[in-house]
């Protein structure tokens, strides 16, 4: 009665969810991305190995860093996530929200970011509505550290000024969510203007 879980106890990380398949499935997140990191901006970057990149190998460039996502958590499921219908657990919920978020952003908000930034694509790589494939696979890794970095930061947040006013704590919220957007912006845009630079 009153709203509590038997058998489930609360966080005291106040950085982490209270629920368990949450907590469990952000750290999932959290842990794995050094590993497309490191394999995409330690090792095919650094090493330059994209400069022999057909189609083949950005394609597997990309199912290598986002399949993990889904396939490492049906293997080895975690303890929150065990009692769970699949349906329930989060990485499932998180991973079709970042899928359905990245494929419209990709699909159609892309073209406006070429028009401002003039940006485009010219590895090899075969494209949907003019986006590689590719990036639509590592579009999903990224945004699956943002969604978790902003919910992390924000819950702390959230506890950190929950004794503040309603209002107040908007605005701090508010602020935060526009100066994480603008921080990921300016390391995309680092990040696209090396990779022209590298010819990547």
């Amino acid at each position: 009665m009153g709203g509590a879980q038997v058998g489930v106890r609360p966080s005291s990380n106040l950085w982490l969810a209270q629920d368990p398949s949450k907590r469990w499935g952000e750290v999932f997140f959290l842990l794995y991305t050094p590993f497309w990191l490191t394999l995409c901006l330690g090792i095919v970057v650094p090493y330059k190995l994209y400069e022999n990149f057909t189609e083949w190998e950005y394609l597997f460039l990309g199912l290598v860093s986002a399949l993990p996502a889904f396939i490492i958590p049906m293997i080895f499921v975690g303890k929150a996530d065990s009692s769970l219908c699949w349906k329930d657990r989060y990485w499932v919920k998180a991973n079709l929200w970042v899928i359905l978020f990245s494929y419209v952003g990709n699909y159609f908000w892309t073209h406006y970011f070429f028009t401002v930034l003039g940006a485009s694509y010219t590895f090899p790589s075969w494209k949907m509505n003019n986006v590689p494939h590719t990036t639509f696979l590592l579009t999903h890794v990224c945004f699956l550290f943002y969604h978790v970095s902003s919910n992390m930061t924000l819950r702390k947040i959230q506890h950190s000024i929950a004794h503040l006013p309603e209002k107040t704590q908007f605005l701090f919220k508010a602020a935060w969510i526009l100066a994480l957007s603008y921080f990921i912006a300016y390391l995309e845009t680092l990040a696209i203007s090396n990779n022209r630079r590298e010819t990547w």
